[in-house]
């Protein structure tokens, strides 16, 4: 394809051919305006009306089949024609003369405005005081049903009609009273704010494919709605949101709140929620498209053992899985143990080894932490030796976690991935006495202690040291390590967390009859995920929420009955563990046996003559570089945090690589894309009955079969299953790929040295403005250059700013800070210390 020349506005541009006039002046910057062209979606000629769309109940057929003809405020004059032609749709020619902006065009632009804003709320494009409105109060006297919407300020259609300018003859708004659709997942549909542009149809139609909305003519108007029926589930809308995303007014908004700051974590929860920010959709996406090791590879990008994930997660990333408010969420966790069991190597053929370092780093611990240090520090090229005081590595995955949920095989495999790489685990090697910390110091050039949280909490409870009494974390570990433990008939634990619910299902597989849980907290308090919980009563655990123990009773020195005493708070107003009882409220349950699973602890007898600080039981480490107060030396995972998650301790596991290798003298750079990126398609089709389908559940043992012995419960999705739960996904993160709409010329500036170089050394006052254009600061100055220069170098929050060159700068200043406290009722940046200088 050859290319052309044309000038616009008197600017030569060379586009390719077929280039149309609106994107030939958008690749030098001229701004030209429009409402329905949007740069992510295909123009608008040629979009033809449904036969009939809905509104709610109201199903509304169309009059014509007239083809959409634009908004038409796209108009240019083109030499030598006589005619307005619209640049969306109208190609450049080599040698044409374009004008923009001549007084004919942007009055014409005007009139053409006038049907938008017709029947369109528009005391907020023309009252004088918008800018400083707050939508609950209303000096001027506006009728609440046309007050300022939440996209006040963020609204791009107001910032198109600053720019045109408003139509002459506007006459006063009549409320509709359309009914507002806030009854269906995700977002709002309010069609009182809606101008008729058919963003929304094209990115549902023609950029998604789903054909879940659709437009009419009645009346002599474009009417929008939802294509077959009432609702937007009845229609097989996929709730991909890109029709939010191009909305140009308030007609279709986000449920959530989304800013630019934040529109990644609310769109895209699943990813924000991760500690390790695993990229969920993507792995997902793999899975639905059959690249089983594809998936894996990306999940490796982040963890280093995502067989072990895909089993123990705690899965925050469905807890907020926006398919959860269509119906139920991902299984998120399950396909990533797919991902994970069908692992086919490909990501060490794409893993980079850094050449040796000749640095070494002594890990203390072999749990998920100091595991995933020594991944990540291996792989940037530094010797790693992992001691475990164990006789095999895996810290609490080996022994903390039943093998029904975590078969030994597995992590095996995970591990014996780390030791291929290169890193060195010696077992049966408890650091404090031979070798001491010191002696590592001494060898390597850097440490991390990761002992995590080994030892049974304890607390101190009447009849605790009679026979038939145990502690969680020893009970679990002697099964782990396959010794003979016996239980009684009847078994009380207690605990409401995690463990606990473990200690529970282990005394059901080791012969307990009836196995009950008491626990301080109330049912929906418990600290356990409620995917526990409801596993533990599928298996016929019997719950006793809000009581805790009073005493253990005994009868010749056995185990009798537990006396609970009524639990009202766990925790006090501060937020700190501090129960409270109703010592009037009281019961006791019969037993044969008392499991404690009441916290874990870590053993820090290793500190001892390091000089290493502590901090109420976990070591002292920095908040951000996981370095402890002795230089080299690094601390993390639930040694440092408390009891946490396998992903938590992870996590903490790839900060401290981090690091390290920048102790070490590296930049800290853990990141590898271990599969190449894949073309991105837009484009996702049409499925009937989307939104209603269910989530496919894991096929799992009978309960006889799982009581028979520790056999790993979960048996894994098949491909037809993983690939028809992996199609369920919303595909929020599509979103993101939508390019923002052109808006006209902004009067703020880029807050950068390039632009405040070229400014006067004039007096004047100027204001800056963050991310989200909220004003930080407005100060009068002898000389607007020097003092931004100075900003530059102190104000990390600006983004933005503006000035005005005047001489009587204090008194201006004073003029603007009085107008932004009359608007905002505080003073820029949220102060009001300095009320008394202003008055």
């Amino acid at each position: 394809m050859g290319e052309i020349t044309l000038t616009i506005n008197d600017i030569q541009v060379v586009v390719p051919e077929g280039t149309s006039i609106l994107d030939a002046a958008r690749s030098v910057d001229v701004y030209i305006p429009t409402l329905c062209s949007h740069p992510s979606l295909p123009t608008s000629k040629g979009l033809e009306p449904n036969e009939f769309i809905y509104r709610g109940d109201d199903k509304i057929l169309s009059e014509n089949r007239q083809e959409y003809e634009g908004c038409r405020l796209c108009i240019v004059e083109v030499q030598g024609m006589d005619e307005f032609k619209t640049s969306c749709n109208t190609l450049a020619e080599d040698g044409m003369a374009v004008r923009t902006d001549s007084p004919e065009t942007e009055k014409q632009r005007r009139k053409n405005l006038f049907p938008y804003l017709e029947h369109h709320p528009h005391a907020c494009l023309t009252c004088a005081q918008k800018e400083g409105c707050s939508r609950t109060q209303c000096s001027a006297n506006v009728p609440e049903e046309e007050r300022c919407c939440p996209q006040l300020g963020n609204c791009e259609l107001e910032r198109l009609v600053d720019y045109v300018g408003l139509p002459e003859g506007l006459p006063k708004y009549v409320p509709q009273g359309i009914p507002v659709l806030d009854q269906e997942p995700l977002f709002v549909r309010d069609y009182n704010l809606c101008i008729g542009c058919t963003r929304c149809v094209r990115a549902c139609q023609e950029l998604r494919g789903i054909e879940a909305m659709g437009f009419v003519h009645r009346d002599g108007e474009l009417v929008i709605g939802s294509a077959d029926g009432p609702t937007l589930l009845e229609s097989a809308c996929k709730f991909c949101t890109a029709c939010v995303e191009v909305c140009p007014t308030g007609a279709l908004t986000d449920k959530a709140e989304v800013t630019a700051a934040n529109k990644e974590e609310v769109l895209v929860p699943c990813v924000a929620a991760c500690p390790a920010n695993v990229d969920v959709p993507r792995y997902i996406r793999l899975i639905a498209d059959g690249k089983y090791a594809e998936a894996e590879a990306v999940i490796r990008e982040k963890v280093p053992f995502p067989a072990v994930l895909g089993r123990i997660c705690f899965r925050a990333c469905e807890e907020v899985c926006r398919r959860g408010e269509v119906n139920e969420p991902m299984a998120i966790c399950s396909l990533k143990r797919f991902a994970a069991d069908e692992d086919t190597d490909l990501w060490k053929e794409n893993l980079q080894l850094a050449p040796p370092t000749g640095k070494r780093v002594a890990i203390v611990g072999s749990g998920p932490a100091g595991l995933t240090a020594a991944y990540y520090l291996t792989v940037l090229g530094h010797t790693v030796v992992v001691f475990e005081a164990e006789s095999q590595p895996g810290g609490m995955l080996r022994w903390g976690v039943p093998a029904h949920r975590l078969p030994r095989e597995v992590l095996e495999k995970e591990i014996d991935d780390l030791r291929s790489l290169g890193a060195e685990l010696k077992t049966d090697t408890a650091i404090g006495k031979d070798p001491s910390l010191e002696d590592l110091q001494e060898e390597y050039d850097a440490i991390f202690l990761a002992v995590g949280t080994q030892l049974a909490g304890r607390i101190p409870v009447e009849g605790a040291d009679l026979e038939g009494v145990l502690w969680g974390m020893d009970f679990l570990r002697q099964v782990r390590r396959g010794e003979d433990v016996k239980v009684e008939d009847k078994v009380l634990v207690i605990g409401g967390g995690g463990v606990a619910m473990d200690v529970a299902l282990t005394a059901l597989r080791l012969g307990a009859q009836e196995v009950q849980a008491a626990s301080l907290e109330c049912r929906e308090e418990m600290p356990a995920m409620e995917w526990e919980i409801e596993e533990a009563l599928e298996e016929g655990v019997s719950l006793n929420p809000s009581w805790g123990p009073q005493r253990i009773v005994g009868d010749n020195g056995k185990v009798k009955a537990v006396d609970l005493v009524c639990c009202t708070r766990v925790f006090d107003e501060q937020g700190r563990f501090n129960p409270t009882f109703d010592e009037s409220e009281t019961t006791s349950i019969d037993t044969d046996m008392v499991i404690l699973a009441v916290g874990q602890a870590p053993d820090l007898s290793l500190l001892e003559g390091s000089g290493i600080e502590a901090n109420g039981g976990t070591i002292k480490a920095d908040e951000n570089t996981l370095e402890t107060n002795v230089e080299g030396v690094f601390a993390g995972g639930e040694v440092v945090s408390g009891p946490s998650s396998v992903i938590e301790a992870i996590q903490m596991g790839r900060r401290t690589a981090i690091s390290v290798d920048k102790h070490l003298g590296g930049e800290g750079d853990i990141e590898q894309a271990l599969v190449p990126p894949e073309e991105f398609d837009p484009f996702m089709g049409r499925e009937e009955s989307f939104a209603e389908r269910a989530r496919v559940p894991m096929p799992s043992l009978t309960l006889d079969e799982r009581h028979a012995s520790f056999a790993e419960v979960y048996l894994g999705y098949d491909e037809e299953m993983a690939q028809q739960e992996a199609s369920r996904c919303l595909r929020c993160d599509y979103r993101l790929h939508i390019e923002g709409p052109v808006l006209p010329p902004e009067k703020w500036l880029q807050f950068s040295s390039e632009i405040v170089e070229t400014l006067p050394e004039l007096a004047g006052v100027y204001q800056l403005l963050d991310a989200e254009k909220n004003v930080l600061a407005i100060k009068g100055v002898m000389n607007v250059r020097e003092a931004l220069e100075e900003e530059l170098e102190a104000n990390e929050e600006a983004c933005l700013f503006i000035f005005e060159e005047d001489e009587m700068y204090t008194k201006r200043e004073s003029e603007l800070l009085q107008q932004y406290l009359h608007q905002y009722g505080e003073l820029p940046g949220g102060g009001m210390d300095e009320l008394d200088d202003l008055f």
